[in-house]
C-alpha cells in the first residue's frame, strides 16, 4: 500500500514501471477530463452566441437593458480561481477599496508604471498581487461582451503560491484563504513602512498550514473579512477553564454525521439539514477525544475536557465554509447532503459571546455570493458561483454569465458561502 500514498497528495509514483506506464495512465486520464471540459465549455460558447440577446439583455419594466457582468475565462481548469473571483467582485466594500486604490506611481525605465508594493518574487522584482487583483476587479461589471482573460493574475499567483502552479483542479476555499493571507500581507508591507521579506518570512508557517495570517497593521481584509473566537476548554477532572481568543476570516462548518447519508434534496424522508444546524454543531459544546487531550496547568497533565466556541467579534462580511471533503484511509470523500441557507436575515445573535452588547439588527446577515462544487472529488470537477448585484442573482461559469433566480440560488449544494452584515436602517422591516 506504500504507492498510495502518493496519489493522496496528487504527486508523482516513485515505483513506476520502466515504460513508465502509471505516469501515462495518469496523463491519459488527464487529458480526457479536459478535454472533456473543454468539450462542454465549446457547446456552451456556441449557445451563448446563439443567443446573444437573451443571455445579455434583459427586459425591465419593458425596456431592454444590458447585463453588464463580464466573465472569466478558464485558463485550464482554473474555475477554482473564477468562482472566488467572482464571489469577492460582488462584495461591495471589498471590491470598491481595491478598485478605488491611488493611480498606479509613474517611473521611468522597466519599473514605468508600476506600483511600489510588491509580494515576495523570483526574479521580477515587480511581481504586485493587489495590482493584479485590483485590475481583474476592475475588468469584471463593465458590460464587456468578451470574457476577461485573468492570466496576468495567475502569473502572480503562481510566483507566490507554490501550491497552486500547474493546471490540475484546486480547492476554491483553500484558494480563497491563500489569495486574502496574501493581499493583506502585501497591503501591510505596502503602506506601513515594515519590510514585506520580513513580514513574508515570519508568517510562512501560518500560511503554509492554511491559517489565518491576520496578526499585524489592519488592512481591508481584516476589517471586512476579520472575526474573534474565544476558544473556551475545561478540564473534566478539577473544572479549571482555560479561554483564549483566535482570529478568524472565515468559519469552516462541519455537516453533522447524521445528515451525511446520500440523499437527494428534494426527498422528503428525514429532516433536511440547514445552515444553523451546521452553526450549532460548530458551537455547541463538546467532550475532546482521546487523540485532544487537553493540558491542564492545575493537574500538571493531559486530562479529558470538553470544548466550545463562541464568536467574539462578528465580521462585517461573514465566509463560512462547508467542510464537504473528508478523508477516509486513504481517499478524499465529498459530503454530498445539501444544506438549506436563508438568502436574508441569517442571525447570529445566539452565537455570540456578549449578545447583549450587539444592536437590534447588527447581527442579521444577508447572502452575496455562494460557491458551488460540480461533482464527486476535490482534485475533480467544476466550480461556479453565484452572486446577487444590484438586486439581482447571477451565476457565474468561467466565461459564461447568466441571469438566474433565487429559487435556483436556495436549491444550490453549497461549499463557500459570504453573507455580509445588514445595515440598520430607521424605520425598516424586520425579517
Amino acid at each position: 500500500m506504500e504507492n498510495t500514498e502518493g496519489y493522496r497528495c496528487d504527486d508523482f509514483v516513485v515505483n513506476d514501471t520502466k515504460l513508465g506506464l502509471v505516469q501515462k495512465v495518469r496523463e491519459h486520464l488527464q487529458n480526457l477530463e479536459n478535454s472533456a471540459f473543454t468539450a462542454d465549455r465549446h457547446r456552451k460558447r456556441k449557445l451563448l452566441e446563439n443567443s446573444t440577446l437573451n443571455s445579455k439583455l434583459l427586459k425591465v419594466n419593458g425596456s431592454t437593458t444590458a447585463i453588464c457582468a463580464t466573465g472569466l475565462r478558464n485558463l485550464g481548469n482554473t474555475c477554482f480561481m473564477n468562482a472566488i473571483l467572482q464571489s469577492l467582485s460582488n462584495i461591495e466594500q471589498f471590491c470598491c477599496y481595491f478598485k478605488e486604490l491611488p493611480a498606479v506611481e509613474l517611473r521611468n525605465g522597466k519599473t514605468a508604471g508600476r506600483r511600489t508594493y510588491h509580494t515576495r518574487s523570483q526574479g521580477d522584482n515587480n511581481v504586485s498581487l493587489v495590482e493584479e487583483f485590483r485590475k481583474t476587479l476592475c475588468a469584471l461589471w463593465q458590460g464587456s461582451q468578451t470574457a476577461f482573460s485573468p492570466e496576468s493574475l495567475f502569473y502572480v499567483v503562481w510566483k507566490i503560491m507554490p501550491n497552486f502552479r500547474g493546471y490540475q483542479q484546486q480547492d476554491a476555499h483553500e484558494f480563497m484563504r491563500y489569495l486574502l493571507d496574501h493581499l493583506h500581507l502585501e497591503l501591510q508591507g505596502g503602506f506601513n513602512g515594515v519590510s514585506r521579506s520580513a513580514i513574508l518570512q515570519e508568517n510562512s508557517t501560518l500560511s503554509a498550514s492554511n491559517k489565518c495570517c491576520i496578526n499585524g497593521a489592519s488592512t481591508v481584509v481584516t476589517a471586512i473579512f476579520g472575526g474573534i473566537l474565544q476558544n473556551e476548554v475545561n478540564c473534566l477532572i478539577c473544572g479549571t477553564e482555560s479561554r483564549k481568543f483566535d482570529p478568524f476570516l472565515d468559519l469552516s462548518l462541519d455537516i453533522p454525521s447524521q445528515f451525511r447519508s446520500k440523499r437527494s434534496k428534494n426527498q422528503e424522508n428525514g429532516p433536511v439539514c440547514s445552515l444553523r444546524d451546521c452553526l450549532r454543531s460548530f458551537t455547541d459544546l463538546e467532550e475532546l477525544d482521546e487523540t485532544e487531550l487537553y493540558m491542564c496547568h492545575k493537574c500538571k497533565k493531559k486530562q479529558k475536557s470538553t470544548k466550545k466556541f463562541w464568536i467574539q467579534k462578528l465580521p462585517k462580511v461573514l465566509c463560512l465554509h462547508l467542510k464537504r471533503f473528508h478523508w477516509t484511509a486513504y481517499l478524499r470523500n465529498k459530503v454530498d447532503t445539501y444544506v438549506e441557507f436563508p438568502l436574508r436575515g441569517l442571525d447570529m445573535k445566539c452565537y455570540l459571546l456578549e449578545p447583549e452588547n450587539s444592536g437590534p439588527e447588527s447581527c442579521l446577515y444577508d447572502l452575496a455570493a455562494v460557491v458551488v462544487h460540480h461533482g464527486s472529488g476535490v482534485g475533480s470537477g467544476h466550480y461556479t458561483a453565484y452572486a446577487t448585484h444590484e438586486g439581482r442573482w447571477f451565476h457565474f461559469n468561467d466565461s459564461t454569465v447568466t441571469l438566474t433566480d433565487e429559487e435556483t440560488v436556495v436549491k444550490a449544494k453549497a461549499y463557500i458561502l459570504f453573507y455580509v452584515e445588514r445595515q440598520a436602517k430607521a424605520g425598516s422591516d424586520k425579517l
